[in-house]
Formats: structure tokens, sequence, C-alpha cells
């Protein structure tokens, strides 16, 4: 289990502030873990570019006493490069012209299970239950999730409707997100979900949610992303996969986890929701029936 925060959730952290030049490097230690872990500090000046100072600069900025410090969260860190999805293509089409085995099926599986396996080891469970609490006690919890990250938001909102009558999806079938923004308050939650590439409307959505005085949560796989920058609780998971896109598995696992204990923390009042919910389907002839 966790120890406490990963390398990238000290990167994200402190990401907003720091100088180009320490982005350079904060950049190269979160993509570069094994190197960062194993070589030594000249060897890494060596390969990035950047003078021994800018990582001793950069492990201060973090807030680590030294960069051997920094070095060693490093070993626990998995590192993580976007690749536009067009190269991705090119990739996936040159391995299937050479006859690459074993079959996408198994490397698309295997990389799926590497990634919620090291999700386990990642998210610091302290931190997860702080921020299933702050959900649970939220008037309102409001989520947004654009491109590629839509549907998953979209199964979140349909799971947490079945106990909650106050969750929302924003700025979807024709609403508008500047309304939703607009009525949050100091008593609701906001939970984002972005990856690379990240579309605009998310970051500032986040960015709304922090100047309502909203708790907000992020959701993403890399230190970089903007969103993170305003954010209560951030959750960086790992989403390698052969495929063209990044892989959603970790984060569909951590949407079904935090409805799980949202469930289980609601009480009596969800299952009576839940027994109404199932009675009107069923009124309304949903499901399909035998």
């Amino acid at each position: 289990m966790p120890e406490g925060p990963s390398i990238e959730d000290k990167i994200a952290a402190e990401y907003g502030t720091l100088s180009a030049k320490l982005r350079d490097a904060a950049d190269y230690v979160a993509a570069n873990p094994v190197d960062v872990a194993t070589r030594s500090l000249r060897a890494i000046s060596a390969s990035s570019g950047l003078a021994p100072a800018t990582f001793s600069r950069l492990a201060r900025a973090l807030g680590f006493a030294s960069y051997e410090e920094m070095r060693e969260l490093s070993r626990n860190a998995v590192g993580r490069r976007y690749v536009s999805f067009s190269e991705r293509v090119r990739r996936l089409q040159a391995e299937a012209g050479a006859g690459e085995r074993p079959p996408f099926l198994m490397r698309q599986a295997s990389a799926c299970a590497s990634n919620i396996e090291a999700m386990t080891r990642l998210i610091d469970p302290e931190r997860l239950e702080d921020a299933v609490e702050r959900l649970h006690g939220a008037r309102h919890v409001v989520l947004f999730g654009a491109l590629g990250s839509t549907g998953i938001v979209e199964y979140m909102a349909y799971m947490g409707n079945y106990f909650a009558a106050n969750w929302r999806l924003a700025g979807r079938m024709g609403a508008s997100l500047a309304s939703a923004m607009a009525d949050l308050t100091a008593a609701d939650a906001l939970v984002v979900l972005t990856k690379p590439p990240f579309a605009r409307r998310s970051i500032l959505a986040a960015e709304m949610g922090r100047e309502r005085g909203a708790y907000v949560v992020v959701i993403t796989d890399t230190h970089a992303c903007p969103a993170l920058k305003w954010a209560d609780q951030g959750f960086i998971l790992p989403s390698e996969s052969p495929h063209f896109f990044s892989s959603y598995a970790a984060s569909l696992v951590l949407a079904e986890t935090i409805i799980g204990m949202m469930a289980a923390r609601a009480g009596p009042e969800a299952k009576a929701r839940i027994e109404e919910v199932e009675a009107r389907n069923h009124r309304l002839d949903e499901l399909w029936s035998a």
C-alpha cells in the first residue's frame, strides 16, 4: 500500500509554481523514474541536458531535504509520457505489419491489469477516504468530463444517481456547463476527469469550481495536468496501453470504487432509493423480462 504521496503527486502539487527550467527537470523526473532511481546525478544531467544544480533545486522546491531523498521516492514512480494518437496508430500499424506477438488482446489486457495494480500502490487510502467523505457530505456533486473522458463520468453519474439524488452531470445533452458552474457553492463538490489531450472546458471547469469554493477532485494521468492546480484532491492514475488511446481501465476502477464507498456510507436511505428506482424501472418497462 502507498506510504505517502508519490513523486508525481509531489510534482503536481508544485508544478504551477515552478520556473520553466525546473518544470523541464520535473518533466524529466516524472517521465524517467527508473533512470533517476538508478543512475548518477551526473548521468541524469548529461541525459537531460540540465545542470545537476537544477535537479537539486527541484528537490528543494518539491519539499525534499536533498536530491537523494527525491531520488528514493522516484523508485516507486510510474513513468508516463504522452504520445499523440496519430503516433500511436502508426506504431500499432507497424507492429501489425511486423507480425507483432503476443496478440494485441493479450498486450492490451496485460497493460490494463498492470495499470490497475499500479493504481493500488499509488493511491493513498487515507486521501481516498478523505475525498469520499467530502463527496458524501456535499450538498451537490457535479461531474464533468469531455472528449474521451465523457463516457466514464456519465457512467459514474449513472451509478451515483441510483442511491443519491444530489448527483448531476454537467454540460451534457444540451445542458449549459456555465449554469452548473454558477450554481456551485462551498457546500458542493466537483469531480473532473481529464487526460491528454486536455479539453479546455475541463480545465476551466476545475478553475471555476475552485473560484466558487467547491471541493474539487481531479482525476488524470499526468502531473502536468493544468486542472491539478485547482484541485483540492488530485488522483494521478496509470494509463499505459499498446492502443492508440490511453487506457481508462484504472479510471473506471477508481470511479466504481468511489461509488461503492459512498453507497456504503449512505445508509438505509440509499437502499430505499435504489428500491424506488428499480420499481420505477419496472413500471416504465425499461428492463427486459422473459
